[in-house]
């Protein structure tokens, strides 16, 4: 009873934070489809603990599986790399190479002169699918390691040549 109770609940909070994470990036029909199944197994698997609330390890159980089932949850969101990120990275003027070199591996990058601290710098913006964030940062790094760079998820993209091409798969590996 204990591990089907475990079970239960990972796969049960596994399926909630999948369906949160669908609902804010705004798809809408899979996680109500999703929170239909999620709620069944919850139903079983707090049916199952109230019947036997007189039993302490069913209730750990029930707690562990919980967590366990963030945890889970959370990895197969990073496996899935649900929607695009927003790379800007702020560069020493004089390398002008590197935003050709992200647009030849498929890359949106627009770029332009800004001005720092230290002098004239190259700031760029470049959207990438989130299943090839870790590889931008990778280039960039190899490319110029002293590059700063800071990420966030656009919540609505809008126009453009290149979200065309990656939505058709266009971008290089």
């Amino acid at each position: 009873m204990v591990i089907i109770i475990l079970l239960i609940n990972i796969v049960y909070v596994s399926f909630f934070t999948i369906r949160m994470i669908l609902t804010l990036k705004g798809q809408r029909y899979l996680a109500a489809l999703i929170s239909t199944i999620e709620v069944v197994i919850y139903v079983v698997g707090l049916g199952l603990v109230l019947d036997n609330l007189n039993q302490i390890h069913n209730l750990v159980a029930y707690a562990v599986g919980y967590g366990i089932g963030v945890i889970v949850g959370m990895k197969i969101e990073e496996k899935l790399a649900l929607g695009y990120i927003t790379v800007n990275v702020i560069t020493a003027e004089d390398d002008r190479d590197l935003p050709r070199m992200l647009r030849e591996k498929g890359y949106g990058v627009t770029n332009w002169l800004a001005q720092g601290l230290e002098g004239n710098r190259q700031s760029m913006q470049i959207l990438t699918p989130r299943k090839y964030e870790l590889k931008l940062y990778q280039t960039i790094k190899e490319i110029d390691p002293k590059a700063f760079i800071i990420a966030y998820e656009p919540k609505t993209i809008h126009g453009g040549f290149w979200v065309k091409a990656v939505k058709k798969g266009k971008l290089n590996e």
